[in-house]
């Protein structure tokens, strides 16, 4: 990822910003231009709370590029509190202790690095409750 890139997506990348649907008040996640749900095109920014419970949870151990020297890693489908689903990289948590069902929050955690020099990327990651 490029500098200039990952500058522009910092804020989407640091928080759980989504949209509501004016017309029929829709949440979805990430933020789009019009609703899945009626087909309106009047949305607002909504920044979502971060808590939620795992709906499905997988070990990854084949990495995609960039992201090998972290596996094994927990990935899950988190269902928000406020309804929709998000993909994301669990922390906090060893990959076969990771199950569905659990509580987990939102954190902003150290995605990647782009070599020894290149920029840190950060974003969020979901922990169980409770945890540091």
């Amino acid at each position: 990822m490029d500098i200039a890139r990952s500058w522009r997506q910092q804020d989407s990348n640091l928080r759980l910003v989504g949209s509501r649907c004016r017309v029929c008040e829709a949440l979805v996640f990430p933020q789009r231009l019009r609703c899945p749900s009626c087909g309106g095109a009047d949305l607002a920014d909504h920044a979502f709370q971060g808590g939620g419970t795992t709906v499905s949870v997988a070990t990854v151990r084949e990495a995609p590029r960039g992201f090998a020297g972290q596996v094994p890693y927990a990935a899950a489908l988190v269902r928000l509190d406020e309804g929709p689903v998000v993909a994301a990289m669990l922390a906090d948590v060893e990959p076969e202790e990771a199950c569905p069902g659990m509580r987990v929050s939102m954190i902003t955690r150290r995605i990647r690095q782009d070599g020894d020099d290149g920029p840190i990327v950060y974003g969020y990651k979901f922990a169980p409750e409770g945890s540091p």
